[in-house]
C-alpha cells in the first residue's frame, strides 16, 4: 500500500472526472438509478483520492516534486481541479451548497495549479528540451479551465446574488480555456512534427486533446443559457458559434485517435493492460456525448443532439469495461505476495 501511494499517479483523479461525466450522461438518458451509483462511486474515489495525496504529499514529498517538475508527467495534477469541478456539476441540482464548496475547491486549484504547474514543469524544470516531453497530458490544462467555466455557469442561474461576477467569470475561464487549447495545439503537434515517436508514446491521454473541445463546447452551451448579464449579452453569440467549431474539430479527432491506438496495440502488439491514464479515454467519450446533446440543445440542432444521446451508450460500455479492469489489478496488486 505504501509503495502504491509512493508511485500514484498524478493524474489518477481522471477516474472521478471519467464516472462523473458518465453520471451526468446518464442524467440526461433518463436513468437515475445508474446515474446515482456512479455518482456515489465518484464521490468514494474523489474522498479516497484527496486522502491518498495528502498521505503522499506528507510521506514521499520528493517523489511529489519530481512529479511537479516532470512536463510528462506534471499537468495530470489538473485532474484534481476537473474531477472537483465535474463532481461539483453532477450534484449542482440536488446539492448546491456542495457543489458551491466543491466550486471554491475547485477555483483554488485552479489558480494555484495554473500558475505552479507551468513553471515548475515548464519553464523554470530542468528538462530540455521541454518540448520533447510534450504530450496529451497538457490539455488537461484547458479541461481543468474549462471544468471551472461548466460549474460556473451550472451555478449561476440557481443564485440570486453575485451573478454578474460568477458570468464575468465563466466567460474568462471560457476565454482561457480556448485559447489554451490553440497555443498548447500547437505545442503538442510541434512535438509530433520534430521528434520520433515510439508506439509507447502514444499514450492514452492524447485523447484528451478531444475531450478538451469537448469540454468547450460544454461550458460554451451552459454559458449560452445563462441568466442575463452583461457581458453575456457581448459575447453570447461568439461563444455559440465558436463552440460549433470547437465540436466540428473534436469530431474530426476522433478518428485519427482510433487509428493511432490501433497502431499502438495491434500493429506494434503494445499489451492493452490498466493503467491509470486508461481513464483519459472515458473521460472524452463521456464529456462528448454530454457536450453534444448540450450543444444540440443549445443551438437547436437536432442531428448534434441526437449524436450525443446515443454516443453516451458507448462511453458507459468503456466505462464498465475499464473499471472492471481496475478492479482485477487492484484485487490483484493488494494480494500479490513477495517481490
Amino acid at each position: 500500500m505504501s509503495a502504491s501511494v509512493r508511485t500514484l499517479h498524478p493524474g489518477s483523479f481522471a477516474l472521478v472526472m471519467a464516472t462523473g461525466i458518465v453520471s451526468l450522461g446518464l442524467v440526461d438518458r433518463g436513468l437515475p438509478a445508474l446515474s446515482t451509483a456512479l455518482l456515489w462511486f465518484a464521490a468514494a474515489a474523489y474522498l479516497t483520492l484527496v486522502v491518498l495525496h495528502v498521505w503522499r504529499a506528507m510521506a514521499f514529498p520528493e517523489h511529489l516534486r519530481r512529479d511537479l517538475v516532470d512536463p510528462a508527467r506534471g499537468f495530470g495534477f489538473f485532474t484534481f481541479v476537473a474531477g472537483t469541478d465535474v463532481l461539483g456539476a453532477r450534484i449542482a441540482e440536488v446539492q448546491p451548497v456542495a457543489a458551491t464548496a466543491l466550486l471554491a475547491v475547485g477555483v483554488l486549484g485552479w489558480l494555484v495549479l495554473g500558475y505552479l504547474v507551468p513553471w515548475t514543469a515548464v519553464v523554470g524544470g530542468a528538462h530540455r528540451p521541454v518540448l520533447a516531453a510534450a504530450n496529451g497530458t497538457w490539455f488537461i490544462w484547458v479541461v481543468a479551465t474549462q471544468s471551472v467555466a461548466v460549474l460556473i455557469a451550472t451555478i449561476q442561474p440557481t443564485v440570486r446574488t453575485g451573478r454578474v461576477e460568477l458570468s464575468l467569470l465563466a466567460v474568462v475561464c471560457w476565454s482561457v480555456g480556448a485559447l489554451l487549447y490553440a497555443a498548447l495545439g500547437v505545442l503538442v503537434a510541434a512535438r509530433l512534427l520534430l521528434y520520433d515517436l515510439s508506439p509507447t508514446d502514444v499514450t492514452p491521454p492524447y485523447w484528451v486533446a478531444m475531450g478538451a473541445t469537448a469540454i468547450t463546447v460544454l461550458a460554451g452551451a451552459r454559458i449560452v443559457e445563462m441568466a442575463d448579464a452583461p457581458v453575456l449579452t457581448a459575447t453570447r453569440d461568439l461563444i455559440a458559434g465558436t463552440c460549433v467549431v470547437f465540436w466540428a474539430f473534436g469530431t474530426w479527432l476522433i478518428p485519427p485517435l482510433i487509428a493511432a491506438g490501433w497502431w499502438r496495440h495491434v500493429v506494434h502488439r503494445v499489451p492493452l493492460r490498466y493503467e491509470p491514464p486508461l481513464w483519459s479515454i472515458i473521460f472524452p467519450l463521456g464529456m462528448y456525448g454530454v457536450a453534444t446533446r448540450a450543444l444540440g440543445e443549445a443551438d437547436h440542432l437536432p442531428v448534434v443532439g441526437a449524436i450525443g444521446r446515443g454516443e453516451i451508450w458507448l462511453a458507459l460500455a468503456a466505462w464498465t469495461a475499464t473499471a472492471g479492469a481496475m478492479l482485477t489489478h487492484l484485487v490483484r496488486t493488494l494480494l500479490r505476495r513477495g517481490p
